[in-house]
């Protein structure tokens, strides 16, 4: 693949040597093709030395019918529009240089770009249409590029449902898109298939397209037997939550139930939404489940989904599970007394310890406005080398919120941190470091601390930053 500069003016040194398309790029990627676009142009910059007679810069032949494909490949992208527009007439003899041909229809130069886009409306049909999609679809984004969208279009709706299977399963998820939309208006799926691509496709549009349309589509009830089992199966979030708020049309309000405790907060109020619907009561759903902390099946979403919709009452459920076994748990209940402005400093603090990453990070956040509450020297050995790492991350979120010299103090420990991404950290707490209104000007221990990370400033920097904490400089 031409990912750089170089790779780009080489391969198009070796095409304007003669070297073989096949051998220059990969003529499968788009972005090959694109690449060697521009680096023809980039050779005039970054290549002046080319053996004579192949130069950027100078004419090719005045008769482009002697060029061989590799040669003409050159001229198309040449930097001279004259020379690209009979190259794109004479283009006709090798049907392997048509991506170019499909560049050149987004042309700056008028005379070119309707040379190539009068060829292309007589070269493409539906297989060649399947080929150059990718291609078509990038250049379509460039200005003047709408008109290869268009012919796209106007192609690929005579494609079957079979042929268009191909661009289902592109890893380009631009090209996945514009197949599904084709699809989708020729109707050429049906609800189940698109439940299905709904709940297997990566893409966050594909989802909500597939998803919608095949909702859409239903006219009976009998028909979200196929379709409601792929998208609340689905790994997706979003296909899930088209499927629970399905529940209700499909008659089948009751099933939403289990999903009140989702991994995912869209789905969770979807299912609320549902449940309320026909006359059930989320909040009483949640406590239920809530009032049993010590069962290890209480799912992480119960835990959360109380708090969403519940009151700061509703914070005694959760304390309890502050000491669950699940540490999924821990974390949601951390979180849920969070969301409830129930965050008690003294009942969480002992959970900066706690052997998950999960819940020391939803206890920090917790604990960032209080953070001045808690003692200096008890953060300050937290942020000690023998600590897990975590741990370590947790301590340093809250002094560094606290600022003054504690901050300081603690960001400079840490700049020997057997971790990179925290010593960077640490690096760049004490970079952006500045005394505070309250701090004791002149404390020496700032200065020593400084001094400690000079190499972290510039000498004028350095004496800026003490003389600001009223020290000499």
């Amino acid at each position: 693949m031409l990912t750089d500069i170089e790779d780009r003016t080489v391969a198009a040194t070796r095409l304007a040597g003669g070297a073989p398309l096949q051998s220059t790029l990969d003529v499968a990627n788009p972005a090959d093709w694109l690449a060697l676009d521009a680096g023809v142009r980039e050779v005039a910059w970054y290549r002046p030395q080319f053996p004579p007679g192949r130069e950027h810069s100078a004419p090719l032949p005045a008769d482009l019918t002697q060029l061989g494909e590799s040669r003409l490949a050159f001229a198309l992208c040449h930097r001279d529009g004259r020379i690209r527009q009979e190259a794109v007439r004479q283009s006709v003899r090798y049907p392997g240089l048509l991506p170019l041909v499909v560049i050149r229809c987004a042309d700056w130069a008028g005379p070119v770009r309707e040379h190539a886009r009068q060829l292309l409306r007589e070269a493409l049909n539906v297989d060649s249409a399947l080929d150059l999609a990718p291609l078509i679809l990038h250049v379509g984004r460039r200005d003047r590029g709408a008109f290869g969208i268009d012919l796209l279009s106007r192609i690929l709706r005579q494609a079957s449902h079979g042929q268009l299977a191909v661009l289902f399963a592109a890893p380009d998820r631009i090209v996945r898109r514009f197949a599904y939309r084709l699809a989708i208006e020729g109707r050429l799926l049906r609800p189940a298939e698109l439940a299905r691509a709904a709940a297997r496709d990566q893409d966050t549009v594909v989802q909500g397209l597939c998803a919608t349309a095949a909702l859409t589509a239903l006219g009976d009830e009998d028909a979200y037997e196929d379709v409601l089992p792929p998208l609340l199966s689905a790994c997706n979030p979003r296909t899930r939550s088209a499927g629970v708020t399905a529940l209700r049309r499909a008659g089948r309000a009751r099933q939403a139930e289990p999903f009140l405790s989702d991994r995912s907060a869209l789905v969770r109020a979807c299912a609320r939404y549902v449940v309320r619907q026909q006359g059930g009561d989320p909040v009483a759903w949640y406590r239920k489940r809530c009032t049993a902390p010590v069962a290890p099946e209480l799912p992480p979403g119960a835990v959360i989904g109380l708090a969403e919709c519940g009151n700061r009452a509703d914070a005694e459920l959760l304390r309890p599970l502050l000491v669950h076994p699940a540490a999924s748990v821990r974390a949601r209940a951390v979180k849920g007394l969070r969301a409830l402005d129930c965050a008690d400093t003294k009942q969480l603090r002992p959970l900066l310890d706690d052997p998950s990453a999960a819940v020391v990070r939803e206890t920090a956040t917790a604990l960032l406005p209080s953070a001045k509450e808690l003692p200096a020297d008890w953060l300050l050995e937290r942020t000690r080398s023998e600590r897990p790492r975590h741990v370590r991350v947790g301590a340093f979120r809250l002094l560094d919120t606290r600022g003054g010299i504690v901050a300081l103090r603690a960001a400079v420990g840490l700049l020997e941190d057997p971790d990179i991404k925290l010593r960077t950290w640490a690096a760049q707490s004490v970079q952006r470091w500045h005394p505070s209104l309250d701090g004791r000007r002149g404390d020496a221990e700032v200065g020593e601390l400084l001094d400690r990370s000079r190499h972290l400033f510039s000498d004028h920097v350095l004496r800026r930053r003490k003389w600001e904490a009223g020290l000499d400089s």
